[in-house]
């Protein structure tokens, strides 16, 4: 990009200025556009030019009357106003690459290359080419994308996400692309429920990487690609996500909250299956396990059975929740009197669970393993523990997953008193020759 058309850098004083820290933190666009303007000089024409925006768009956003939340605008914000993206909760941006370690054409050294495949064309020449070729969207395109959906999620439970995110997003994008032209109504409804699922396993995969920011921002996408058509059950689905996740930030307020927000939704839907409502009353039971309410566990855990047992095969179930049947039940029962400290209790389910568990779902059996070993270590089982949590090893090598990986260490730090056991000494030389990396961080 020449230097005159290069976007004018934010002083560094606004970008460490603790007001512009916060908004971009929250992502309070109203007042990022007026501290751009006041100690910027960068005014509201110029910022819709610049972040590609209408200038009308950027008024009602400092007027306080339009939020901005859709990524890919989010993107163009950061681009445009050069906001690294770690303020915004985005991965680092491609121009924030200093310049000392931009190599020019005349300092690369010209050396044979080995014989490679021909280089992959840029995205604007893809961009370009979908324009000559595209056909108009029928339903069974569609069903091709919400089949690639199903297959994403397959292989996510398989090897974690890691490795499947980038063409993840690249669906999402290509997704939100389409939206932005006229379809007919009923494609264009099924085009933002696809696009509304991209998302929600884009921020699922952040979040069993444990990159919670990033994780959020792509749930509040989803959130808002399935209000755009009134998906409440999908709203709901999104919310029990945010739920989960504020469970593992040890926000437990936060996740009863999002947990009873995604029930209003649920029951605000006349389609709303049992079993949609039996997996959100084990969200709930999970809020109020976390918080320690233990009343309130038991009778969201009862309700959640009593809603799983008015399950028929003839419901209209989303394909989301698909994967909440009755082994799925059982363990999160388990794992919800195992939160409250009732280990007894616990021990059994989820041991049951585990007997009936697919084998192909690595971690779902890692994680549920070390839910089960922890149980037993609980109730003193030290034997029982370690052998447990050895065998939970080897599908937890076969997994990208940094929430297992989390686990490991907790499970870890458990066998303190015992670390001297011969048992406890077998399991760790077992977790270091098959998981270095995440051995490799456990303290001595």
């Amino acid at each position: 990009m020449p230097d005159a058309d290069r976007p004018q850098e934010l002083p560094a004083r606004l970008l460490t200025d603790p007001e512009m820290i916060d908004a971009c933190r929250v992502r309070d666009f109203a007042r990022v556009f007026r501290l751009v303007k006041i100690k910027a000089g960068i005014y509201p024409s110029m910022i819709a030019r610049r972040c590609e925006l209408t200038p009308s768009r950027v008024g009602e956003v400092i007027a306080g009357q339009r939020q901005l939340q859709h990524m890919d605008v989010i993107e163009r914000i950061a681009d445009g106003l050069r906001i690294p993206g770690h303020m915004l909760g985005l991965a680092r941006r491609v121009w924030e690459t200093p310049q000392a370690l931009v190599v020019t054409e005349r300092e690369v050294v010209q050396e044979p290359e080995p014989q490679t495949p021909a280089a992959l064309p840029g995205p604007d020449v893809d961009s370009i080419l979908a324009l000559a070729t595209r056909t108009s969207l029928n339903a069974a395109t569609l069903e091709a994308f919400r089949s690639s959906i199903e297959d994403y999620w397959r292989r996510d439970d398989q090897h974690g996400g890691e490795a499947l995110r980038p063409a993840i997003v690249g669906q999402l994008r290509h997704v939100v692309g389409l939206l932005k032209e006229n379809q007919p109504p009923s494609i264009e409804n099924g085009l933002y429920g696809i696009a509304a699922e991209l998302a929600r396993l884009t921020g699922w995969t952040y979040f069993d990487a444990r990159q919670y920011n990033q994780a959020r921002a792509y749930f509040t996408e989803a959130l808002q690609l399935a209000k755009e058509i009134d998906d409440r059950q999908f709203m709901a689905n999104v919310l029990a996500c945010m739920s989960l996740q504020g469970t593992y930030q040890d926000k437990p307020a936060d996740s009863l909250a999002f947990v009873t927000a995604a029930q209003d939704q649920a029951r605000s839907a006349v389609d709303t299956t049992p079993r949609v409502l039996s997996m959100l009353s084990m969200r709930e039971a999970f809020a109020h396990a976390t918080l320690g309410n233990r009343d309130s566990t038991h009778r969201a855990i009862g309700e959640a059975h009593r809603h799983f047992e008015l399950i028929r095969v003839s419901d209209p179930d989303p394909s989301w929740v698909s994967y909440f049947d009755e082994t799925k039940l059982i363990v999160d029962t388990g794992i919800a009197h195992g939160r409250l400290g009732e280990a007894a209790t616990a021990e059994p389910l989820i041991a049951d669970a585990l007997r009936r568990e697919a084998r192909t779902n690595h971690r779902g059996r890692a994680f549920h393993s070390f839910w089960l070993a922890r149980t037993q270590l609980d109730q003193g089982k030290l034997d029982q523990a370690c052998d447990t949590a050895t065998q939970a090893l080897e599908p937890a090598s076969a997994v990208a997953s940094e929430r297992v990986s989390g686990h490991l260490r907790e499970f870890y730090d458990q066998l303190a008193p015992h670390r001297q056991e011969p048992v406890a000494l077998a399991f760790e030389a077992r977790l270091r020759a098959l998981l270095p990396p995440v051995s490799g961080s456990l303290r001595p």
